[in-house]
């Protein structure tokens, strides 16, 4: 073996070595990415699993509160139709944009309020507070919005961690290659930021 093939055969080894570094590197940092992107997928959906709990318990609880004849029907109304709205959008898992997450959250807000004027008109009846199916489905309730914070929470940590990744060379290379885009994240709701105004 002369000498020229030697030097061949070692550059021709280097190369093929640099080749399978290149490689692995690459599939290491693609399949990273996959299952961050993953992990937002199921975080995202058991968002949706809470929120399809907090929609599956109205009905009941409006069933309930209609039994008093002279509750206000507006109220009823409202829920109803927040209700319809919040359960008409449905996210692909694939599409977690923040103008997505965006329009669902606008929409489960509109539920959150209708709620919340649901529970403040209940104050005035004294008799409906006190019926113990009333007082179960509104404790099934409060425990329903505890779990929805603590998803919506466990998504945007997911979801920072998948955005950051892919903001940092060398994934922001490799991720449109590997098709993860940023995703979304669930913002404080509306109005959050100010005290609520107590009046007596």
């Amino acid at each position: 073996m002369g000498k020229t093939t030697k030097i061949l055969l070692i550059v021709f080894g280097a190369f093929i070595l640099i080749a399978f570094m290149l490689v692995s590197w690459f599939v290491g940092v693609y399949n990273t990415l996959q299952e961050m992107d993953e992990d937002v997928a199921g975080k995202w959906a058991q968002v949706e699993n809470v929120y399809q709990r907090r929609s599956d318990l109205i009905p009941n609880l409006v069933n309930t509160v209609k039994g008093y004849a002279d509750f206000e029907q507006e109220t009823l109304t409202g829920v109803i139709e927040a209700r319809s709205k919040a359960t008409s959008i449905n996210i692909d898992p694939s599409n977690l944009s923040p103008a997505a997450i965006g329009q669902f959250q606008k929409a489960q807000e509109g539920l959150s309020s209708a709620l919340s004027r649901l529970l403040v008109t209940v104050e005035r009846y004294p008799e409906l507070k006190a019926n113990q199916n009333f007082l179960e489905l509104q404790s099934q309730l409060e425990g329903t919005e505890n779990r929805i914070a603590v998803e919506r929470m466990r998504f945007n940590e997911s979801v920072q961690a998948l955005n950051a990744k892919i903001r940092k060379i060398p994934a922001s290379l490799i991720a449109p290659i590997a098709g993860v885009e940023r995703k979304g994240y669930f913002e404080a709701d509306e109005g959050s930021d100010q005290a609520p105004k107590v009046e007596f």
